[in-house]
């Protein structure tokens, strides 16, 4: 119960943030909403940068495959959370698909893993894995622009 409630708690703050992100583009650039702006786009960077550290911890502390491919998806859901409160702006869904998509393919990887603590893994395979994930994580943060 208490991860359905931090989840929720965290999707709800998302889509407070990213409605003031959304909702500053029609300001006709006269200033006004821009501190929310930046804001949401912290919010926006912080809760992937979560969601990042978070899969690439994940995936590097191994263990059951099949509880890494379920806090992985884990991870997707809260993408989608925020992509869907999102706004209009598509340049921002676009890298949050993305994102997402390298959320999936490490749960996919996931399974592969032994499921042998004491197993050797593909260390370059999970580091590729891993680097995939960050650039997505960083692509979103650069498209959150502050203007």
């Amino acid at each position: 119960m208490q991860r359905i409630t931090t989840s929720a708690a965290l999707v709800l703050a998302s889509a407070l943030l990213l409605s003031g992100c959304a909702a500053d583009g029609g300001n006709g650039g006269n200033g006004e909403g821009a501190g929310s702006s930046v804001d949401a786009c912290d919010a926006i960077r912080g809760e992937v940068r979560d969601i990042s550290n978070g899969a690439q911890n994940a995936l590097a502390a191994g263990g059951d495959p099949s509880e890494i491919q379920s806090t992985l998806e884990g991870y997707s859901e809260r993408i989608m959370a925020i992509d869907r409160t999102g706004g209009d702006d598509t340049e921002l869904s676009d890298a949050l698909d993305a994102l997402d998509e390298q959320i999936n393919e490490a749960a996919e990887f996931a399974e592969t893993l032994p499921s042998d603590p004491e197993a050797e893994v593909d260390e370059e395979a999970l580091a590729e894995q891993q680097a995939a994930i960050q650039e997505a994580a960083n692509e979103v943060g650069d498209t959150c622009t502050e203007d």
